[in-house]
C-alpha cells in the first residue's frame, strides 16, 4: 500500500498543462485523536490530486492515537516517544516529508475541498515567496475572521495583531498580499526554503515558533503572502485550553526567547525593560487580584526559566534538515 494519500479526482484549477507537485501535509496530534480524524476527513473531500498526509503523535497521555491509523490506513503515522511540543512536533513530520511543498496544518482545522490550488498557483507563479497562508475562518463562527494577514511585531511589546481579526467576511479582504507572517495553523512553504533556512526552533516548544520562522524566511530574502481565495476553519486551541497555566507559560517565555533571537541593540533593551517591568508585572498581579494563582505564578515560572538559561547557547540554535 503506497505511503501516499489516495484522494478522490474532483476538479482542480490548475490548468492540466501545469504542474500538481506533491504537497506534505503535517500535522501534530496530541490527544483528542477524534479531531484529527475530522481533520483527515476533510482532507480526503479536496479537490488537489498529489498530496500526502503526515501525522505527528506527540506521546499523547490520554487518549489512544492509534484509531488514526485504523481509519486512515494510508496516512503516514509516527508514534513520537517524546512530546516535543508544536514546533518539534512540526519538524518530525517535515523530516519525513517528500513533497516540493510542505504544508502545515492544525489538526484542529477543517479545510474548504478547493483550498490547496491557490496556494499552490502562488508558489509556482513567484520563486520568491518563502511561505503562504491561507484566509483563516474561526470554525464555530464561520462567516468570522481569524486571519487575513499579519501585522508586524511591535520591537519593544513583541505583539502584533492579525488582520481581519473578528471581522465579519464581507469581502473586505478578498485580495492577495504580502503580509508579515504566516499563520502556524496553516503555513505552506517550499521544501528548498526549509533546506536553506533549517527547521523550527526546537527552543519554543509551543507559541511564536510560527513567527520566529517567518522572521528567518524573510531574512533569507523571500516573501511571506496571503492568499485571499484559499480557505481554512480553525477550532482554535483544543489541547492547551484559553488561559491555562501552560499557555500562560509558554507565551510570555517565548515572548523573551523571540526577542533574544531577533531583536537587538537598543530595541531589546528597551524592550526587555518594558517586558520585566511593565508587562509581566502588571499581567501577573491581574491574575493574582483575580485570585488566579496558578496563572500569577506561570509567569514567574517563564521568568525563572530565563534566568537559569541565561547564557544558554541553545537560544540561538537552529535545527537543519
Amino acid at each position: 500500500m503506497s505511503d501516499t494519500y489516495t484522494l478522490y479526482k474532483g476538479k482542480t484549477s490548475l490548468p492540466k498543462s501545469k504542474e500538481c507537485p506533491l504537497v506534505s501535509i503535517v500535522a501534530v496530534n496530541y490527544d483528542h485523536p477524534t479531531v484529527t480524524c475530522d481533520f483527515i476527513e476533510s482532507l480526503n473531500k479536496i479537490t488537489y490530486p498529489n498530496i500526502e498526509v503526515i501525522i505527528v503523535d506527540n506521546k499523547s497521555p490520554n487518549d489512544d492515537p492509534g484509531i488514526i491509523k485504523r481509519r486512515f490506513p494510508n496516512v503516514i503515522f509516527y508514534a513520537s516517544h517524546v512530546n516535543w511540543g508544536f514546533a518539534g512536533g512540526n519538524n518530525q513530520g517535515i523530516m519525513r516529508a517528500r513533497g516540493k511543498y510542505v504544508l502545515l496544518l492544525n489538526n484542529d482545522t477543517i479545510v474548504d475541498p478547493g483550498f490547496l490550488e491557490p496556494m499552490v498557483e502562488k508558489m509556482l507563479a513567484d520563486p520568491s515567496i518563502g511561505a503562504i497562508s491561507p484566509k483563516i475562518r474561526f470554525y464555530y463562527d464561520p462567516d468570522i475572521i481569524q486571519y487575513a494577514g499579519f501585522l508586524p511585531i511591535n520591537k519593544y511589546t513583541v505583539r502584533n495583531a492579525a488582520i481581519g481579526y473578528r471581522e465579519k467576511d464581507t469581502g473586505k479582504y478578498d485580495k492577495d498580499y504580502e503580509t508579515a507572517y504566516a499563520h502556524g495553523a496553516a503555513m505552506l512553504v517550499p521544501m528548498e526554503v526549509i533546506r536553506k533556512i533549517g527547521l523550527m526552533s526546537y527552543i519554543f516548544f509551543l507559541y511564536y515558533e510560527e513567527a520566529d520562522w517567518s522572521f528567518r524566511i524573510k531574512r533569507a530574502g523571500y516573501k511571506i503572502w496571503y492568499v485571499h481565495n484559499s480557505l481554512v476553519y480553525h477550532k482554535e486551541s483544543v489541547s492547551t485550553g484559553k488561559l491555562s497555566p501552560l499557555k500562560i507559560y509558554y507565551l510570555n517565555r517565548n515572548r523573551l526567547v523571540f526577542m533574544r533571537r531577533n531583536i537587538f541593540g537598543r530595541d531589546f533593551l528597551v524592550g526587555i525593560l518594558y517586558q520585566l517591568v511593565i508587562a509581566i508585572p502588571k499581567n501577573a498581579v491581574k491574575f493574582l487580584l483575580m485570585g488566579k494563582i496558578a496563572l500569577f505564578y506561570a509567569y514567574f515560572r517563564a521568568l525563572g526559566w530565563h534566568t537559569k538559561n541565561l547564557f544558554s547557547k541553545e537560544i540561538h540554535n537552529n535545527p537543519y534538515l
